[in-house]
């Protein structure tokens, strides 16, 4: 069974309208410093919920709602992830079928390569997308993929997923074995390609000898607190302080995992992101909702299809503790369109300043790509 993560994501949205869950669509508010802020989700997906099927060409009102987000930039995933029988081939497969989505969507949509194309992105009101993996399972012990990958358009690499692989142990891996010594060529052949390292999905022990191994910034592009929440996908605060220490950026998703009972509210998310930038300083926190850019309608149909996707992960060993029929990957509270605006608007009634606020909402993670690529 093929599944993409842009197809996941497409999935769970696909019914999205907005009537059944906000009454109306939510208007934009003047012009202020978000609508000028670069505004960064470190890790979702990318879909067109008024397109059935493959997506080629972005539908009109998709794209129109994409840029209403707020949204300047995207990082999206090519797949696989898991230990599949030949994933390189299968990495083969997935980034074609996303360079020809860009292909079909050049006046909307701008491969990000370099720091300096994401403000590029923002000057033309395109929607910027960086490409990345979620794993190495596709590079195994063959390092020179990386520069292939590079060349593909890749620019950010996830060392593990869950599982253990040839570069280490993931999340779910009981023996909790951390990094190789594969795993640490594989560090530094990510780090003097220039492309970006991402620990997200990584066993505790895993992230801590790949950060400490790691010789430029690096990201957990998205994860929780464990002091919050002790969930296997979630980070320890060690492992937090020591990615910010070396420039680094730890992106909070908006994922069940917040909440022990895999019912997180808008108060939990923003608990994780508070507890986030204390340990890691203002500098050291992001978004990274691991969700789409497009809110999500339970509804039937999208219940149907979300379901079986969690029955398919559930079958191929890559489905996290609490993953379950009925579970969604969502928080409730920030489940529209302007999630991302309304996000930043209740932390700045907490206190937070404008200065901090454009460092969590897009302006840190722009820093660590820059160190990463470059421009």
């Amino acid at each position: 069974m093929r599944i993409t993560r842009r197809a996941m994501i497409g999935s769970a949205a696909a019914m999205f309208t907005a009537a059944p869950l906000f009454g109306r669509t939510p208007k934009t508010p003047a012009a202020g410093w978000f609508d000028r802020a670069i505004v960064i989700d470190g890790l979702g997906g990318l879909n067109d919920p008024y397109t059935q099927g493959e997506i080629a060409r972005l539908s009109d009102r998709a794209f129109a709602e994409m840029m209403r987000t707020g949204v300047t930039v995207l990082r999206d995933t090519v797949m696989p992830v898991g230990n599949t029988a030949d994933p390189w081939a299968d990495y083969r497969k997935y980034i074609d079928h996303s360079l020809q989505f860009f292909s079909a969507n050049p006046d909307r949509l701008l491969l990000v390569r370099s720091a300096a194309d994401i403000l590029k992105a923002k000057r033309e009101k395109k929607f910027g997308i960086v490409i990345g993996t979620q794993d190495t399972s596709m590079v195994g012990g063959d390092l020179d993929r990386l520069a292939g990958m590079k060349k593909d358009g890749v620019m950010s690499v996830q060392l593990t997923y869950n599982n253990g692989n040839l570069a280490g142990d993931g999340a779910l891996e009981p023996r909790d074995g951390g990094v190789t010594k594969l795993g640490r060529a594989t560090i530094e052949r990510i780090e003097a390609e220039k492309l970006l390292l991402d620990l997200s999905h990584g066993g505790a022990r895993t992230m801590a000898e790949a950060t400490a191994h790691a010789k430029r910034p690096l990201v957990i592009s998205h994860t929780g607190a464990r002091a919050l929440t002790d969930h296997p996908r979630n980070t320890a605060d060690t492992t937090i302080r020591a990615v910010a220490d070396k420039g680094g950026v730890t992106g909070v998703y908006f994922m069940p995992f917040l909440a022990a009972d895999m019912k997180p509210s808008g108060d939990a998310l923003i608990a994780h992101i508070e507890h986030v930038a204390n340990v890691a300083g203002e500098e050291g926190v992001g978004i990274g909702t691991d969700n789409g850019v497009m809110p999500i309608v339970l509804d039937e149909q999208s219940r149907k299809r979300m379901d079986d996707w969690t029955v398919e992960r559930i079958k191929r060993g890559i489905a996290a503790p609490g993953e379950a029929v009925g579970v969604y990957t969502l928080v409730a509270a920030y489940n529209s369109l302007d999630r991302y605006r309304r996000l930043a608007r209740n932390l700045e009634k907490r206190g937070w300043s404008q200065s901090r606020l454009e460092k969590l909402m897009g302006g840190n993670f722009l820093r660590v790509y820059k160190d990463a690529w470059g421009g």
